[in-house]
């Protein structure tokens, strides 16, 4: 489990004192529940949210456990490291947003005729309650073909679940190589 601190401060100063330290800053929030301002260490969250197996991850705070979802994180333009992440707490029974991430299976038809796979999509925006969501919404590219692809609309549904883009959105497509 992900152990993290609570900061009592959140000015700038102690900010940059964190992150020099090798805390990320986080925030994380629920409805009907106070913000918590905690700080992370940046490896230790790197690695949880890797190689977390579900969409909501455990972390502890102050003493507290929580279950927890990435709702978006902020990085540095010019090095990548991660600067702020936004945590939401996972409380069932509760309708949110949550991005599930793609997964394709199979071998596309159009990869043998010099084509590649381009993902446009890498998560989907879903409305669900999180005990409702999926881990990953896995898609089979093996019939597509060069020029072929897959709208939201041609995505197999899920009961409970609402995706919140528009049908006429393409997820993946197969796209002729340079």
């Amino acid at each position: 489990m992900l152990e993290g601190i609570v900061r009592e401060s959140i000015g700038k100063p102690i900010t940059k004192a964190f992150r020099r330290d090798g805390y990320l800053i986080a925030n994380i929030y629920g409805k009907g529940i106070a913000n918590i301002h905690a700080a992370f260490k940046m490896n230790d969250f790197i690695r949880t949210v890797r190689n977390k197996e579900t969409i909501a991850f455990p972390v502890s705070v102050a003493g507290q456990e929580l279950n927890v979802v990435v709702q978006g994180y902020e990085s540095h333009p010019v090095s990548g490291n991660l600067l702020h992440v936004d945590l939401m707490i996972a409380q069932t029974g509760l309708v949110a947003h949550y991005h599930i991430p793609v997964k394709t299976v199979g071998t596309p038809i159009g990869m043998k005729n010099k084509g590649m796979l381009f993902v446009a999509k890498k998560r989907l925006r879903v409305k669900a309650a999180i005990e409702n969501i999926p881990n990953f919404i896995e898609i089979n590219v093996a019939p597509l073909d060069l020029g072929d692809s897959v709208l939201l609309r041609d995505v197999a549904r899920i009961d409970n679940v609402t995706f919140t883009d528009a049908d006429r959105v393409s997820v993946l497509s197969i796209i002729k190589a340079k």
